[in-house]
């Protein structure tokens, strides 16, 4: 009735009396604004949301409201439907006829539009707000945050502040996300232990992320290490900071831990845990991650980790059997294989799963179409390249990028045609990086193209002084040129600027030990047993045609000492140590740190006939599958 009486100054205003006689005499019956408001209420706990807005246009009608929390309920509907048009007319509805909402319900509103994406329309309602409490000024805190908006995320922190409302453990949660600077970071730290929230898991977890974002792992490993951690959250945190910093012994050291406090694992730790092998290239260990994420086999993020790993690691057969196995499937699934065969030395069935992809799979992306590319670099297919490339704005409506042009400049190179590379150059719609501009100073070494060589070295060196990759690239041009004079000066450039070749390192996990080699290196407690070794597989290698290939010296700058330094190189060390401690049906699975030379690639693939054994060897950039004195990359590297 209170509803019904405040209505009867306007019904003065009506001119015809015989209306307002029929009119007042509707609206004054209990039953009927009752009914009105029993079957709004029902319909928006129902989440019937066409007839919720019909009884909420009758209610305007007749003037009346109903509480906050059905209001809250029928903004949730219209948030679970996407129906952006009706949150609006809802919005207009709970301000209209001097009705005042209550601050939970605007706050409600407010979330609606961050979801709905609306930020503007969110901006407004927040500054007519007549009253804004922690949840108000989190909502947008939160949402400028994850919009990227960081300095807009980090100014609104500060007018909190100012206005007297204490932030909680959420604002800061979302506040931290935007940090950009570490001097920024210091000061919410700072401010989070004053309120005394810093034991909080969220906070703990938000700080030890943006830590690891900013590349402070030791800073995130101090919060984690503040006091006992007693929830998976944080473990989880700390252990994806050292996974997604390529600090694999470390994650996997805090994935041990965490297991021995007595946590189970779940889907963020043993993603992080796969990455962790995954970086690490160990095959083995990731098998045994593998065994905790059967029982969730059904889960995409992890099975695509899982593939990643599998195809990162050289373990091409189990990521087949498990991309066969998925029955769910997601870009990222398909586009992880394609590269992984690609990567594999499997290029033509990587085109092959490519156009069975585009049959029956999602859309490619533009990680898939890097793959595809990778894929025709590294089998030397031209056309199929090129057509690809300059199909792939019309077909799929990608444009190229960085990494796109990076491998058809690697696939221009390889296959001799600097002249188009060059032009492909000029034609970029992006500036060359140093990558770039490497991956053509490696196709100039290959084909002997000095001049142009010249040309990439400089300018690579302008963007880093301290590329040690173009100064050994260029050295070995000019050594293979006869050009020695210019060898002379690479090397005092060198010397000047305090510049050293990095080391050739070879490593290889026997009994989970990972045992690791170095030309030279006298380290190893098996080495005088390794090197006997090795000098007898030479010999016998010698005997069936094997000459090793002094052009290869030259790719060690400081060690030029003849055939007997192509003798000792790593990867051969780690090989012969492999057969002494692995039984003849077992992958040999060797990591190293830089491309494999030509000899050490010969070597490998007459081992692997002589002594009947499937070796892998991983470089920087690419898998090599030795067997039956071939290697997947089919000599084409």
């Amino acid at each position: 009735m209170r509803a019904i009486s405040s209505l009867l100054p306007y019904l003065k205003r009506l001119p015809c009396s015989s209306c307002l006689t029929s009119l007042a005499s509707t609206l004054s019956s209990p039953v009927n604004s009752s009914s009105l408001l029993n079957d709004f209420t029902n319909f928006c706990y129902k989440r019937d949301l066409p007839r919720a807005m019909r009884a909420l246009e009758a209610m305007e009608r007749h003037k009346v409201w109903a509480d906050a929390i059905t209001y809250s309920e029928l903004v949730k509907c219209c948030l679970a439907r996407g129906a952006i048009s009706e949150g609006k007319r809802v919005h207009k509805h709970i301000f209209s006829n001097g009705y005042e909402p209550k601050t939970f319900l605007i706050n409600t509103m407010l979330n609606m539009y961050v979801k709905f994406s609306l930020l503007e329309e969110a901006q407004v309602l927040f500054e007519k707000m007549p009253e804004r409490n922690v949840v108000s000024w989190t909502t947008m805190i939160s949402a400028y945050s994850n919009s990227k908006l960081n300095t807009r995320a980090l100014n609104f922190f500060v007018l909190m502040i100012r206005e007297g409302v204490m932030p909680n453990m959420f604002t800061f949660s979302s506040v931290l996300r935007s940090c950009e600077r570490l001097s920024d970071v210091k000061q919410l730290h700072s401010c989070i232990i004053k309120i005394g929230l810093e034991s909080d898991v969220f906070v703990r977890s938000a700080l030890i992320d943006i830590y690891s974002k900013l590349g402070e792992l030791q800073e995130a490993l101090n919060v984690f290490n503040e006091m006992v951690t007693a929830d998976s959250v944080v473990w989880n945190s700390i252990i994806g900071a050292f996974a997604q910093h390529s600090d694999g012994d470390e994650a996997l050291y805090l994935y041990k831990s965490m297991r021995r406090a007595g946590f189970l694992s779940d889907q963020s730790s043993l993603t992080s845990a796969l990455r962790a092998c995954t970086s690490l290239a160990m095959l083995e260990l990731g098998q045994q991650v593998h065994v905790h994420v059967v029982k969730f086999d059904r889960d995409l993020i992890l099975n695509n980790a899982l593939l990643d790993m599998y195809c990162k690691c050289g373990g091409l057969e189990d990521a087949k059997s498990i991309f066969n196995r998925m029955i769910e499937k997601d870009v990222i699934s398909w586009s992880t294989m394609i590269a992984g065969l690609a990567q594999n030395g499997c290029s033509i069935e990587a085109l092959n799963l490519f156009h069975h992809m585009k049959t029956s799979g999602p859309k490619p992306n533009y990680i898939t179409l890097v793959g595809v590319l990778f894929a025709c670099s590294h089998a030397g297919l031209v056309n199929e390249g090129l057509y690809y490339f300059h199909s792939m704005k019309d077909l799929y409506g990608i444009d190229p990028g960085r990494e796109h042009y990076g491998c058809m400049l690697d696939l221009l190179g390889r296959a001799g045609k600097l002249d188009d590379a060059v032009k492909l150059i000029n034609e970029m719609n992006c500036k060359l990086d140093v990558v770039m501009w490497r991956t053509l100073l490696d196709a100039c070494r290959v084909h002997q193209n000095v001049d142009l060589a010249t040309l990439a070295a400089k300018e690579i060196l302008k963007m880093d002084p301290q590329d040690t990759g173009a100064y050994v690239l260029l050295s070995n041009i000019y050594a293979n040129s006869k050009r020695w004079d210019d060898v002379a000066k690479v090397r005092r450039n060198m010397r000047r600027r305090g510049v050293r070749k990095e080391p050739g390192c070879s490593w290889i996990d026997v009994n989970k030990q990972i045992h690791a080699f170095t030309l030279g290196g006298k380290s190893h407690p098996q080495i005088n047993e390794i090197n006997r070794q090795l000098n007898e597989l030479i010999s016998r290698l010698i005997s069936v045609g094997y000459v090793p290939d002094a052009n290869f010296v030259l790719q060690d700058l400081e060690e030029e000492q003849g055939e007997n330094s192509l003798r000792y190189h790593s990867e051969k060390l780690a090989i012969v140590f492999g057969i002494m401690n692995y039984p003849r049906e077992k992958t040999i699975r060797i990591g190293k740190n830089l491309r494999i030379c030509g000899d050490c690639h010969l070597f490998a693939k007459l081992v692997a006939k002589l002594e009947q054994r499937h070796i892998v060897i991983r470089d920087p950039i690419r898998y090599h599958h030795f067997q039956d004195g071939f290697c997947s990359c089919n000599d084409y590297w």
